[in-house]
């Protein structure tokens, strides 16, 4: 069994005999929210990238992918080695290196907001930096194939995890709830 976005809907409707306009109209919403619990829950292998950049000289922001969820390792490349940067707090970072114009070889880094990273030192030179990570693969509700990996490979987390989420909107029964759930934790485990 799979899902499109359109049999996952029906699904959803089915199980909670619910077709009423307003939750109707909420089930991309419902699904986005499922998804995004399964992702918080599971760190599979296949929701890892790799990207290549570079470090600037005199600038101590790097970009992150618009697809950036968490790290596991970002490095650059300095006399033909691979240097790995440590991951620490903002705070330090900019404690560190107080004045953005003190440059060097790069050994922290933090993210600074949603779309940047902070290095410290300021880089000294151009780099190539490569950056491993955790990315948000896209929803099923805007995925233009009609289905995703976890639609695919993993559809019943889907589904318990739209159930969880229904029945919170919902405020659904309680009892339903813990069972939906229970369903859900057991098919996490099962896809770890």
């Amino acid at each position: 069994m799979s899902f499109t976005l359109t049999t996952l809907k029906q699904s959803i409707q089915d199980w909670t005999q619910n077709s009423e306009t307003t939750f109707v109209n909420e089930l991309d919403f419902i699904i986005k929210n499922a998804e995004e619990r399964i992702f918080k829950v599971v760190d599979l292998d296949y929701f890892r990238k790799n990207v290549t950049g570079g470090l600037t000289t005199g600038n101590k922001f790097l970009q992150k992918p618009s697809d950036y969820l968490a790290t596991f390792s970002l490095s650059y490349v300095k006399d033909s080695a691979n240097v790995f940067l440590l991951q620490k707090d903002v705070n330090f970072i900019q404690e560190f290196t107080p004045n953005p114009s003190t440059t060097g070889s790069p050994r922290y880094y933090s993210s600074f907001d949603v779309d940047n990273f902070i290095v410290a030192p300021t880089p000294d030179a151009d780099y190539s930096a490569e950056l491993h990570y955790y990315y948000r693969p896209a929803s099923i509700t805007t995925d233009d194939s009609g289905t995703t990996w976890i639609a695919t490979n993993a559809p019943d987390a889907l589904l318990y995890a739209c159930l969880v989420e229904a029945y919170t909107f919902m405020k659904g029964e309680s009892d339903l709830l813990q069972l939906y759930t229970a369903r859900f934790t057991e098919a996490m485990s099962r896809l770890k």
